[in-house]
């Protein structure tokens, strides 16, 4: 017991290094309370019994003096562990949510390091700054993942026809823009055209069942997955796909996206266009014929 002893701190010993402005930091010596309660930080506020309810005391030397030491003055511990190693070792109940820093954090801390230096050797300041502790270094010998993203989550762009965002120089300005590049939502088009399955799904589909290749700007079938009926070579994934989110004031793309959400087996910009056969003047027109707007009174949204 006596290795889990706080100070004595405060009036008894002012300069203590627990104390700051005059107040024990840790906040001892601790008020006596008869069972244990959760505090408002999350920290329990364990039970402190006092000498009048069975407490126990002992007297020790503080400066040359006798001190009485009770239960206001002692750190939370185990007492199987500080009679194994006979040392000094704090045990506190961790109930608040912020104690998952202690499990993903401190256990895999390692080492500290600090570099100071005035060299000017742009290698060897990498090679300093690339610092791995012991803890990284046996996971990347061991080869295990540094990370991982499941399930695969792929990003579709919406854009307006001749809309996606181009990259040129000097040399190449004429011929990308004659022939734009190809995005998600273009390559999408092309494969409905070409695909009998694909004319089946929606756009934020298509990950489930096919890759992007972005050197080739294409929808290629995956080569490993669970099996589709009816539909040989074509495999099922988790994967998801997820629509870059466009805001309301920007009505065209705005409708446009809704479209692509909604309907299947879009071959063309035109056919987003197309219900029935008919083909609407704008993306919003084509909403509203799809019933995918909620409809108005006098002209207030209900």
């Amino acid at each position: 017991m006596a290795n889990m002893v706080h100070g004595p701190c405060g009036e008894h010993d002012p300069s203590s290094v627990c104390m700051s402005d005059s107040k024990c930091k840790t906040r001892y010596p601790r008020a006596f309370i008869s069972e244990t309660q959760t505090g408002n930080d999350g920290y329990p506020l364990y039970r402190r019994r006092s000498p009048a309810d069975n407490g126990r005391t002992f007297i020790t030397q503080l400066k040359g003096k006798n001190f009485v030491v009770d239960n206001t003055w002692i750190v939370p511990y185990s007492p199987i562990l500080s009679k194994a190693f006979k040392t000094h070792i704090n045990v506190e109940y961790c109930s608040s949510i912020k104690s998952i820093k202690y499990v993903c954090k401190y256990v895999t801390k390692g080492s500290d390091m600090a570099v100071i230096g005035v060299e000017r050797d742009e290698i060897i300041k990498f090679q300093m700054g690339r610092y791995l502790n012991c803890n990284e270094a046996i996971w990347r010998i061991f080869s295990f993942a540094i990370h991982e993203r499941h399930p695969t989550v792929v990003h579709l762009a919406a854009h307006l026809e001749n809309g996606q965002r181009v990259y040129f120089n000097a040399e190449n300005i004429v011929q990308r823009t004659e022939i734009p590049p190809a995005t998600t939502s273009t390559s999408f088009f092309a494969t409905c055209a070409s695909d009998p399955f694909a004319t089946t799904l929606l756009y934020s589909e298509m990950p489930r069942y096919n890759t992007w290749n972005a050197l080739s700007k294409k929808w290629l079938h995956r080569k490993n997955g669970h099996p589709v009926d009816g539909y040989p070579g074509v495999f099922s994934t988790n994967a998801l796909g997820r629509i870059y989110t466009i805001h309301p004031r920007n009505d065209d793309c705005f409708y446009l996206r809704l479209l692509l959400i909604n309907v299947r087996g879009l071959t063309s910009f035109e056919s987003l266009r197309t219900v029935d056969g008919t083909i609407c003047e704008t993306f919003r027109e084509a909403c509203q014929q799809l019933q995918l707007l909620e409809p108005t009174v006098t002209g207030i949204k209900r």
